[in-house]
């Protein structure tokens, strides 16, 4: 029987130390202070400039770079003054920026600016540093700052590059769009979900179509649908797929489900790590279903969402892997639709399909396998379901993966080679899989049960038969056959299985 338990809230993670705040000033018509005219202090100039400031620079010989960024400067005007700087003009400035050689020069600057609380920062000199310069990517008014805390700057450049190829130019004609829509759409009359809805429409059109120009079309479409939508009064559920557990499996249309939701149910299965991608005010609740293990009842869970959503929730059910398969997502399904309430499926990375990429076996290898088939370890009842087709478990052309098989599983082999399944058919499983901690273990169908109880892996695992694991099966042999003879792993082999994704 097992153990009932109710939906819980579920303790969002604490966010994790900062080496660094990312902060973003608002330099508009302020005055900075950038001393020295090296070619360092010209980008810094260019920098300052590029967000609004006003520059004053204090280098008794500026390099022609300099000058001709005085002349022509980006944003915010540049004017140098051919002296050293003083004391005084600091006063009334918003940051100051220095470049110097020598560390006595660079000591003095850096107590200057902070006896009258100017944020103070000298290139390439963290002991005199209040904040820093990061890599940026400028799809302004769209900004990403990355920084490394000075470990690593030529890291933090090829961050750069790689988020620089991922964010479409496009990205700043909306982000620019959006500036000039804010104050017409709190002007609307919309509630604060009426524009979070709208701002979510704004943002899934954007991704979609990053390249075009936003018209008054879109911003007259982004509303009627923010208005339908607080005029129904009522939410809707989005059921999505956390994949098997890393989470860069996640696909972007289930990112931007975590990013709009109200309430996140969770599963026990899923990842921690997957909430990291969910919105941060978002609440989340525990409703897990673990096999032979407390859970909460699926009744329980179909109320509280259509519940949710009728108080005009935007609902999340996170489901481990896919929710099409094995993942009860019908009745789910069946129980929005009878309450009128809206629902979608985001399909995610099945286990099945995480272990396979991991072992880098394909389940449908066309020299041994014609078909996949998906079959459960256990019934309702918790025990090994009667009404399996062993016959066709016992087809040699067909990879078979087993969901849920932990407490069944001898009792599945025996029914399944008592139908006709090969009994030296490799067979693997893997728990955790594309974890950190995943662990496979691999044996002959007729010999997996006992490997696994003597791997006590204590957690759910998925199982994968055919001949398409032969290769794998008869390295692991080998292996294990190596240890014993070395007397390295116990009799049996086996029996202690290596972590992220080696045999036992």
């Amino acid at each position: 029987m097992t153990e009932p338990r109710l939906p819980a809230d579920l303790e969002p993670p604490r966010m994790e130390t900062l080496a660094r705040l990312p902060v973003f000033l608002a330099l508009e018509s302020k005055r900075a202070i950038l001393a020295g005219g090296t070619a360092q202090a010209a980008w810094k100039g260019e920098l300052l400039s590029a967000a609004g400031a006003a520059v004053e620079v204090f280098a008794e010989a500026p390099t022609d770079e300099m000058v001709a960024l005085a002349a022509k400067p980006p944003r915010g005007a540049i004017a140098i003054k051919r002296r050293r700087w003083t004391a005084s003009d600091f006063a009334g400035a918003a940051v100051a920026v220095g470049a110097f050689a020598d560390d006595e020069e660079a000591a003095a600057f850096s107590a200057a600016a902070r006896a009258v609380g100017v944020p103070v920062n000298v290139i390439d000199k963290p002991a005199f540093c209040d904040f820093a310069f990061g890599a940026i990517v400028n799809r302004s008014p769209l900004v990403i700052g990355i920084s490394t805390d000075g470990a690593a700057p030529v890291f933090g450049m090829a961050v750069r590059a790689k988020i620089e190829a991922m964010i479409p130019t496009g990205f700043a004609r909306w982000a620019a769009t959006a500036q000039r829509w804010r104050r017409a759409v709190f002007s609307a009359g919309l509630s604060f979900a009426g524009r979070r809805r709208f701002w979510q429409g704004f943002a899934s059109e954007a991704v979609r179509h990053p390249d075009r120009e936003p018209t008054q079309s879109d911003f007259d479409k982004f509303l009627a649908e923010a208005h339908e939508s607080a005029t129904a009064g009522e939410g809707a559920v989005t059921l999505v797929g956390a994949g098997p557990g890393d989470p860069e499996l996640l696909t972007l249309r289930a990112v931007r489900a975590l990013q709009s939701a109200d309430i996140i149910l969770v599963d026990d299965l899923v990842a921690p790590a997957i909430l990291d991608f969910a919105r941060r005010e978002a609440k989340k609740m525990l409703v897990g279903k673990t096999g032979h293990g407390p859970s909460c009842k699926q009744e329980e869970i179909n109320a509280l969402m259509v519940n949710l959503a009728k108080a005009g929730k935007r609902v999340v059910r996170l489901k481990s892997g896919d929710p099409m398969i094995f993942g009860r997502a019908s009745e789910e399904i069946a129980a929005c639709r009878e309450a009128g309430i809206p629902v979608e499926v985001v399909p995610g990375i099945s286990a099945a399909q995480g272990a396979a990429s991991r072992l880098g076996i394909s389940l449908t290898n066309r020299a041994r396998a014609r078909r996949v088939q998906f079959v459960t370890g256990h019934g309702s009842d918790g025990r090994l379901p009667d009404d399996i087709d062993w016959a066709s478990l016992a087809d040699p052309s067909a990879t078979t993966v087993v969901y849920m098989p932990a407490r069944t599983l001898a009792a599945f082999a025996t029914a399944a080679t008592a139908h006709g399944l090969d009994a030296a058919t490799p067979a693997i499983a893997v728990a955790n899989a594309t974890r950190a901690d995943e662990t496979v273990v691999a044996a002959p169908i007729a010999e997996l049960a006992a490997r696994l109880t003597a791997a006590d892996l204590g957690r759910p695992v998925i199982v994968m038969i055919g001949r398409v694991f032969a290769e794998r099966a008869a390295g692991t042999a080998a292996i294990a056959a190596s240890a014993d003879a070395t007397g390295r792993v116990a009799a049996g082999g086996g029996s202690s299985p290596d972590r992220a994704n080696r045999s036992s």
